[in-house]
């Protein structure tokens, strides 16, 4: 595929997307400052914190060259701290004193729905877009989605039927991490949603 691929690089587990990228053979590069983003087909927003990686996309004028290149078509994937950054609202009870939000996705979000640390686990899924089999999904420190607005997709469920991956347009959003194992399916998938789109940065 002749895309390339930025990764938000200002906290979190950037480095794992960008080898999972490598792996599938796509260009991609790390995205610190707004210069980052010429020349790219799509931005993953990693897994990380979500209250620090917000405020840094603040520093850097980030947020809203990002907004604006999504609003205009660019393909946008958020991984757990990602999805919360994409999110419209986070719920109160779990919302950070400051916490910058893209507003991107029309969803409501909570934070570490699942515990801590040690109450992370995995499980498999069924992800409409990627098809058999299912796909094995890390869950650490997890958001979960808990109001969906009515142009959003779900794409995948917990067996309990609660929605950890969504779609709205060319903005999507998951509450795992598929980047941490060797199933390369979403990030391929990604790629070919960057490469049908027809909206450029220069």
């Amino acid at each position: 595929m002749a895309v390339t691929i930025g990764v938000l690089a200002l906290q979190g587990d950037f480095a794992e997307h960008l080898t999972a990228l490598a792996r599938l053979g796509i260009a991609a590069h790390e995205v610190r400052q707004p210069r980052d983003l010429a020349g790219i087909d799509g931005l993953i927003i990693p897994g990380g914190e979500s209250t620090t990686i917000g405020r840094l996309l603040e520093r850097t004028e980030l947020l809203g060259v990002i907004r604006d290149l999504a609003q205009r078509g660019m393909p946008l994937w958020g991984t757990c701290a990602g999805l919360i950054l994409l999110a419209r609202e986070v719920t109160a009870e779990t919302r950070a004193r400051h916490q910058p939000l893209l507003g991107l996705l029309d969803i409501v979000v909570r934070r570490n729905a699942f515990g801590s640390q040690r109450e992370s686990f995995e499980c498999d899924l069924v992800v409409e877009p990627l098809g058999p089999p299912p796909l094995r999904a890390v869950f650490i420190r997890a958001p979960l989605i808990d109001a969906i607005g009515p142009g959003v997709a779900v794409l995948a469920c917990l067996p309990d039927g609660r929605p950890v991956a969504v779609r709205q347009g060319s903005i999507i959003g998951t509450a795992f991490h598929p980047e941490l194992t060797n199933d390369l399916r979403f990030h391929r998938w990604f790629c070919e949603l960057a490469e049908r789109a027809t909206v450029h940065t220069v």
